[in-house]
């Protein structure tokens, strides 16, 4: 695997040119036949059963881009209104605060000293870029009970991580763009180039070659580590892909927050009846949150069901019960998955829940780092 600087991020390709890695004009793809599903798909369990949060009050800190992202926070914000519709939690008990691009430290701390200066408890910090804060916020309020998405390193009594089996998710949606590319060279696309969406590439890239072991993977970060910009680009999402697909790649995911509207929008603006593109859309089911035309080139999406953990966190902070929450939300307790709108992967659902099938047993092992 080699590196390198260019102007809209960091990128990597995972296929060597010599072992038929796809060009314009497309490569046969060697596939694998899919895993027996011996017993087919486990169904996953309640993590608790409802409480009731009526006398709760939720404050929600979102990252950049806050609610209308069409991706993560959007994902975040609908567990807030599952509490409400389902566990009695009250509409007038919430508040809900977003980050801007590139804020200090003390601004993200600022926010979350605020939600507790005006009684919110829990606290649900939507992001890993939060920890530093939550950290030292937490540390000055152990009576109040707050959750952070995405991060496990604050190791407080009262801090929840609220953290997801991304790789395996990726893993499935990998294995679809295997199935269905004809050029045998597919796209990844990650908003910045940390270990967070490195989880989505490496799980992305085995599910792919798990299918299709001749498959070039293009892999393109917006920005590098530390540059938060990557998440809310779309222009330079648009331009990344763009790239891609002009060097062959005829199915893209995304993992770039706001920024993957432009990669829709590139994917989009390159797919020709004789030649169609599709994107593959991550956190929501992003064929219903994007707006017609373009979610028709959204073949499916990785379902990050961050919904999923800010209602069980909800649910387990109002019936006393934080221990019964999983260590990680992953394909056994329905914390990531895959989207079928569309109708796109009708044709290989089959196959895919035998490889879901697989890693829930045990059978399959997905990487969290890149190989």
């Amino acid at each position: 695997m080699t590196s390198a600087l260019v102007v809209t991020g960091c990128a990597r390709d995972t296929g060597a040119t010599q072992q038929g890695g796809g060009g314009a004009g497309g490569t046969e793809c060697t596939r694998n036949p899919a895993p027996a599903a011996a017993g087919g798909v486990p169904t996953p369990a309640p993590v608790a059963p409802n409480a009731d949060a009526s006398a709760l009050r939720v404050g929600m800190a979102y990252d950049i881009g806050g609610r209308g992202d069409l991706s993560f926070n959007d994902s975040a914000a609908a567990g807030l209104e599952k509490a409400i519709s389902d566990i009695g939690l009250q509409q007038s008990n919430t508040r809900e605060l977003a980050a801007a691009e590139n804020e200090s430290e003390d601004a993200a701390a600022t926010r979350l000293r605020q939600l507790v200066a005006d009684g919110f408890n829990p606290v649900i910090a939507v992001g890993f870029k939060y920890a530093t804060a939550l950290k030292t916020v937490a540390t000055e309020n152990p009576n109040v009970q707050f959750a952070i998405v995405d991060d496990s390193t604050v190791e407080l009594p009262n801090v929840t991580p609220l953290v997801f089996a991304e790789e395996q998710g990726s893993f499935l949606v990998g294995a679809a763009a295997a199935l269905k590319t004809k050029a045998c060279r597919i796209g990844f696309v990650g908003g910045v180039d940390t270990p967070l969406i490195h989880k989505f590439e490496a799980g992305y890239v085995a599910g792919a070659k798990a299918v299709a072991p001749n498959v070039r993977v293009d892999v393109d970060y917006i920005s590098p580590a530390g540059d938060f910009s990557g998440f809310n680009d779309s222009a330079r999402g648009t331009e990344v892909a763009r790239g891609q697909l002009d060097g062959g790649a005829d199915i893209v995911y995304q993992a770039a927050g706001a920024s993957g509207q432009g990669v829709f929008e590139a994917v989009n603006a390159a797919t020709k009846a004789d030649a169609p593109k599709f994107a593959i859309g991550v956190d929501s089911d992003q064929y219903n949150t994007v707006a017609p035309p373009v979610n028709e080139v959204i073949m499916t999406s990785m379902l990050k069901r961050v919904d999923v953990a800010v209602f069980n966190y909800i649910n387990a902070v109002a019936g006393g019960h934080r221990d019964a929450l999983p260590k990680a939300f992953d394909l056994s307790v329905d914390g990531v998955g895959y989207s079928t709108s569309g109708g796109k992967i009708d044709d290989i659902t089959d196959q895919l829940d035998a490889y879901k099938a697989a890693i829930i047993n045990g059978d399959i092992t997905v990487p969290s780092e890149p190989q």
